[in-house]
Parts: C-alpha cells; sequence; structure tokens
C-alpha cells in the first residue's frame, strides 16, 4: 500500500467500527469523509477534538460528509467513548495499526522523558471521488474541527 498523496486516490480499505459495523472506503463513493486519527479515548485532547466533531456533525452532514474516529484502541473502549461523548460518528478500532501504517501516523513520540512510538493527531480529508484532498498533521485541537469544516465546505 502507497502512503495517501494529495491530489490522488487513496488506497481501499475495510476496517471494524463501532455499533458492530464495518467501514469500507470504496462504499463511500459519493461523499466526502473525514478521519481523524487520535492517540486514546477518553484522554483530554481526544475528547475534546470528539466533542469539536460530534457539535459541528449536522454541518458537516450537510455538506455531504462522513466523519471516522480512529485509534489504536479496542471495541469496547471505543463503544464506551463513542456513549459518553453521545459520538453521532462511528470510531474504528485499528489494533493491528493497518490504517496508521495506510496515512502514516504512527511516530516517535516523547512522553516523560521517555520515547514511545504512538499517534500523532492527524486528519485526512477524502472527496466524494476518493481522492485525498487535504491533511492535517501535528495539528492543535483548539480551533481544529472548524477548519476542517471550512475545507469540506470548499470542495
Amino acid at each position: 500500500m502507497s502512503l495517501p498523496v494529495i491530489g490522488e486516490a487513496v488506497t481501499n480499505f475495510t476496517a471494524a467500527a463501532t455499533s458492530e459495523t464495518t467501514v469500507t472506503l470504496s462504499e463511500l463513493k459519493g461523499k466526502n469523509v473525514v478521519i481523524y486519527f487520535y492517540p486514546k479515548d477518553s484522554t483530554p485532547g481526544c475528547t475534546t477534538e470528539g466533542q469539536n466533531f460530534r457539535d459541528l456533525y449536522p454541518e458537516f452532514q450537510a455538506a455531504n460528509t462522513e466523519i471516522f474516529g480512529i485509534s489504536r484502541d479496542g471495541m469496547r473502549a471505543h463503544e464506551n467513548f463513542k456513549a459518553k461523548q453521545s459520538f453521532p460518528f462511528e470510531l474504528i478500532s485499528d489494533k493491528e495499526e493497518d490504517l496508521c501504517k495506510l496515512f502514516d501516523v504512527i511516530k516517535l513520540k516523547k512522553m516523560y522523558g521517555k520515547e514511545h512510538l504512538g499517534i500523532e493527531r492527524s486528519t485526512f480529508l477524502i472527496d466524494a471521488e476518493g481522492v485525498l484532498r487535504n491533511e492535517w498533521r501535528k495539528l492543535k485541537v483548539a480551533g481544529h474541527a472548524d477548519e476542517v469544516l471550512e475545507a469540506v465546505k470548499a470542495l
């Protein structure tokens, strides 16, 4: 699998998601897709990011756009996180890191002076034809969902 490049089609993928669903990119043709990678369920930054996408969800839907959050957490943690935060979108479990590798979001990070491999907070905007239109890497949560919504509206 090759890394997605802006202006090129994203490699098709299928992944398990919350609500006992399966997400297949090719089946979403005709809709824009926002996928955001986040480090861990129920942590402060990840909760805020999800809440921001949740709060803007009606506007994303009005712009023909589906949203999916992705982390390495298991399905039980995802279901709890989704229910507790009332997320109207599905969360994808990527325990095997297949999507993390596809989008190259596993990076060496430092926490408390120790290095570890973790998810770099990143978001990708795929248009209705399956083409990558925008990506945000090393992003800050504040104002990010609004910025993504503006990019969707500009498509």
